[in-house]
């Protein structure tokens, strides 16, 4: 059977603690292979390699960083296929979706590549006599990125590909789901001429992370997952003096205005709800017509629409979505449903008794629809991170205003209507970090930056763009005169110019 072990000083090495993971096939229930979990003895190596290749990387120019950046950015590209079947075969989406996956995370390389321009500081020439001011933006040092199995090649490339470029060293420790991809992007990096070193990559569980968040020289870490566990990671991060981005779960809402092209948003809301199998934090599984018109309208049209997707597997140009990630997840996912029934969701489509002929022990499940969810239900409460589409119906513009400001997460919101002034309003009123308008899942390009609000992001600083380039550096300010002859009297009062 394959074994997984780490990705240290720009070696593939064995795992040493003896403790080990199952990795499924998700499309037919079989372990494909077993993943090392690390000690924090082996924590400490990865540190040791990172730290020794970030004091020369740090004093490399950013043009010369930036080609690194630009040749790992081809080689993504070329590799594109590999990567994709890959995190397929262990992630259990579809190729195409996996390609996304890919090419978001290689969005992101993409912007790291002008970090000569993105980094560079302030200058105020004659702040005062003969006086100049200036800053710069320091690298950190180490840093470690915890990553979730939702996106095993974009949300790395979020982290490393920031952290790197603005010259410092970053251990990853990717979920042990399904780290190959993790682990081949750290392999195509050293291809691409990165120092050995720089980018480690250290799978495990707890044990690791409690590893990366107590060691002292990691300096900050970024961790996408659970609110919970990225409340947690938060604390203690925060409790050993490092800087933290954590950004937890989601429970996005699709609002549908009467106005709304219903045919376009049963498309769109059709893919964000059951694309990937509703694993992504930006899924969209809650829909909130406007009007019970506008409900039933949606449901006339969503119903044949659900009825024509195609559930298979991962490697099926056909399908639509393939199996959730492990046996475990599809067990939860099907008892939230039985959750909602219990507290009073109709059930409209229903996915629990669904089976791929040839595939019966794979981690499948149909695509489920449920009416009549209210605010205080569990499934509308919590993520239920799988193929399930619920409908929770408003009366007013008002009310649709108020769900997703007042849900415990705040990740993303999108607004279906063809009136610009309700658009705009909505935009500016709801509580929410991620604002889509016709668009169903928006995730900002890679020049933005990504970040939800209140349980959904922990930390002050977003994801990638120049929120990136701002975590992975601090700010350094220099103030200086260059005066002729004696200078006057010292002074005991603080200077002002």
């Amino acid at each position: 059977m394959r074994q997984i072990g780490h990705f240290i000083d720009g070696e593939n090495v064995a795992g040493k603690s003896g403790r080990t993971a199952d990795i499924f096939n998700p499309n037919t229930g079989q372990v494909q292979a077993q993943v090392a979990l690390a000690t924090p003895a082996e924590v400490d190596v990865a540190v040791d390699s990172a730290e020794d290749a970030q004091r020369i990387w740090m004093n490399t120019n950013p043009q010369k960083r930036a080609r690194v950046m630009f040749e790992y950015k081809q080689l993504l590209h070329k590799h594109m296929d590999e990567l994709a079947e890959l995190l397929s075969a262990e992630h259990g989406k579809v190729v195409a979706d996996s390609r996304g996956d890919v090419m978001r995370g290689i969005d992101v390389i993409e912007f790291a590549c002008g970090i000569p321009h993105n980094q560079k500081g302030e200058h105020t020439y004659g702040a005062g006599p003969e006086i100049d001011v200036y800053s710069m933006r320091k690298p950190l040092g180490v840093v470690a990125g915890i990553t979730p199995f939702n996106f095993p090649a974009m949300i790395p490339c979020w982290m490393f590909g920031m952290a790197i470029a603005t010259g410092n060293a970053c251990i990853i420790k990717p979920s042990e789901k399904d780290p190959s991809v993790p682990m081949r992007l750290a392999e195509l990096f050293v291809e691409a001429g990165g120092p050995k070193g720089l980018l480690n990559v250290v799978n495990g569980d707890k044990e690791a992370v409690d590893a990366l968040l107590q060691h002292p020289e990691v300096k900050a870490v970024s961790f996408v997952g659970s609110s919970d566990i990225a409340h947690y990671v938060f604390s203690e991060a925060a409790k050993y003096g490092k800087r933290a981005q954590c950004m937890g779960g989601a429970k996005n809402h699709g609002i549908i205005m009467p106005d709304a092209n219903m045919d376009q948003a049963v498309k769109d809301i059709l893919g964000a709800a059951y694309g990937s199998a509703g694993e992504r934090c930006m899924a969209l599984p809650v829909v909130v017509p406007v009007g019970e018109g506008t409900a039933e309208r949606f449901l006339e049209k969503m119903l044949p629409a659900i009825e024509g997707l195609r559930v298979g597997t991962s490697n099926d140009p056909d399908a639509d979505y393939g199996p959730v990630v492990t046996a475990a997840h599809k067990k939860r996912v099907e008892s939230m449903i039985d959750t909602a029934i219990a507290e009073g969701a109709e059930v409209v489509v229903d996915g629990r008794d669904f089976t791929l002929q040839g595939y019966e022990d794979g981690f499948f499940i149909g695509p489920t629809l449920l009416d009549h969810v209210k605010p205080g239900m569990t499934t509308y409460h919590e993520e239920i991170f799988g193929p399930v589409l619920q409908i929770v119906r408003a009366d007013t513009f008002e009310e649709a205003v108020r769900l997703p400001s007042d849900h415990q997460y705040g990740n993303g919101v999108a607004i279906f209507t063809q009136n610009g002034r309700a658009a705009r309003e909505f935009a500016d009123r709801v509580e929410v970090g991620m604002v889509g308008i016709n668009v169903p899942i928006p995730v900002p390009v890679s020049y933005h930056s990504f970040g939800g609000w209140k349980r959904s992001a922990f930390g002050d600083i977003n994801q990638y763009g120049m929120e990136g380039v701002r975590f992975y550096t601090k700010t350094k300010t220099v103030t200086q005169r260059w005066p002729e002859g004696e200078t006057e009297d010292s002074a005991f009062i603080i200077p002002t110019f």
